[in-house]
């Protein structure tokens, strides 16, 4: 089953956003398994928010559990995400 994850974080510049993306596309396990599609942006109070969509809940905690500690290196918070099932995913 999809699964739309979503991330808010509070206080999140757009430069961590950067940096922290940088870290997991260079990644030699990037793209990883389940992962469809992914945007990020401001989040209208001051903080970001991160939109992935992903094949199933596992295989976003695959991911997540390899990314960790490159968000760590770059002093990005611990956040719990969102997840939920996905009814549909539509791509251009």
């Amino acid at each position: 089953m999809a699964v739309i994850v979503t991330v808010e974080i509070p206080g999140g510049t757009r430069e961590q956003y950067e940096q922290s993306t940088a870290q997991v596309t260079g990644a030699e396990w990037w793209p990883p398994k389940g992962f469809i599609a992914h945007a990020a942006g401001p989040d209208g109070s001051g903080g970001w928010r991160v939109v992935d969509f992903w094949d199933s809940e596992d295989d976003f905690l695959a991911f997540a559990k390899k990314a960790q500690p490159l968000f760590e290196r770059i002093g990005m918070p611990t956040i719990m995400p969102k997840v939920q099932e996905a009814t549909n995913i539509v791509l251009r």
